[in-house]
């Protein structure tokens, strides 16, 4: 299991020093949650952060586009450092260009639904991406409770998977904590994007480490 700690929840007077603390505290990727105030209710921010503190990280840049015509904006968060750019199936009618243009600069490319989005949506794409996000609670804000409905999404997407002969990782967003990390896990997870339970422990390198821990028994 991979831990993805989401600099949504971190301390933004302290951004560069909080990037250094779940580096060193064991972090795998580092999750950068990119809206507009559009496609999600909430802005956050753009290219120009991920261009400054690439320069002091040497994480897995893990961007997930939240915004509208995502393929606009590839170029700009290539530059900017992503090493993988997540953008939401029901964000663009264009999904085979985009995918193309991630692909297209050396750049890991997924593909991203909201709670409401059937997962068989990302079935036709499977074999061009390298990750498949699901989100566990509605985009757009941390702290949400985990929306434990989704874990079927999670397994259906697990058995498509085998039976595709696929590589793709699955990712899960919101509300992981030990609970439900393990329950991710169990059904198929590769990945967890934790926010709160990792910026707001007291101790993040135990934290990631508990979650790393529980997802492996």
């Amino acid at each position: 299991m991979k831990i993805a700690p989401s600099i949504l929840a971190c301390n933004f007077l302290n951004i560069g020093k909080e990037l250094k603390m779940i580096e060193k505290a064991g972090a795998d990727w580092v999750h950068l949650d990119i809206m507009d105030g559009h496609f999600v209710p909430n802005i956050s921010f753009g290219a120009p952060i991920l261009n400054a503190i690439r320069k002091i990280s040497a994480l897995t840049f893990d961007v997930h586009l939240m915004i509208e015509d995502p393929k606009r904006y590839i170029e700009d968060f290539v530059v900017a450092g992503a090493n993988i750019i997540t953008f939401h199936t029901e964000a663009t009618n264009d999904i085979v260009e985009t995918i193309k243009t991630i692909k297209s600069t050396g750049v890991k490319a997924g593909l991203a639904v909201k709670p409401d989005t059937p997962i068989d949506t990302v079935f036709p794409y499977i074999q061009d991406i390298d990750l498949v996000l699901i989100m566990t609670v509605e985009p757009g804000f941390g702290g949400q409770k985990f929306m434990h409905n989704m874990v079927k999404k999670v397994e259906l997407l697990a058995k498509y998977r085998k039976i595709s002969s696929s590589n793709i990782l699955i990712e899960v967003d919101g509300g992981i904590n030990k609970d439900t990390a393990k329950v991710a896990a169990i059904a198929g997870a590769d990945v967890c994007v934790a926010g709160t339970s990792v910026f707001q422990a007291n101790d993040p390198k135990e934290a990631i480490n508990a979650l790393r821990a529980i997802c492996e028994i």
